[in-house]
């Protein structure tokens, strides 16, 4: 009798460990599934800026084609010849200033990508170990049941005796 209460207690200590661990990985889950929707949200964000780094760069790429157009053209005056010198300069500047934001941007939606990537194989892997704590504590629980019908079942006996 004083077996199947030790053994009983012994199995209720183990779901009881279960469940904390279940409960565990849900809450790590639900974290880590914030976490990517929160990196999700940061790559729609940076593709955002990539798209309007791109657009900047062919606007710079176009006024600058223009202004060697014309420097190329040749114009009468010394003075027309130096302002467009100083617009190819700052739209070379220009130029170089968005082709900087372009790589720096691509560089970070890669990582974001990166970083992405594994925080899902991290929610999958915790998905894996919470359906097999799940299925541990329903055996647990149906071998405490059983335990539980077979010390009434012994109980009962008893007392018939």
């Amino acid at each position: 009798m004083d077996k199947f209460k030790e053994k009983l207690n012994a199995l209720r200590g183990e779901v009881d460990v279960a469940v904390a661990r279940a409960d565990a990985a849900d809450t790590e889950v639900k974290k880590l599934t914030e976490e990517l929707s929160q990196r999700d949200h940061e790559i729609v964000s940076l593709k955002a800026r990539l798209q309007r780094a791109e657009e900047d760069l062919e606007k710079a790429d176009v006024r600058m084609a223009a202004a060697k157009v014309d420097l190329d053209e040749g114009e009468n005056t010394k003075t027309v010849g130096e302002t467009l010198m100083r617009k190819v300069s700052l739209l070379e500047t220009e130029l170089d200033s968005a082709e900087s934001n372009l790589r720096e941007t691509t560089e970070k939606l890669r990582q974001m990508d990166v970083k992405a990537e594994h925080f899902e194989r991290k929610a999958t892997q915790f998905e894996g170990e919470r359906d097999a704590l799940e299925k541990k504590y329903d055996e647990l629980a149906a071998q405490h049941k059983n335990v539980q019908k077979e010390l009434e079942d012994t109980i009962a006996s008893l007392n018939d005796m």
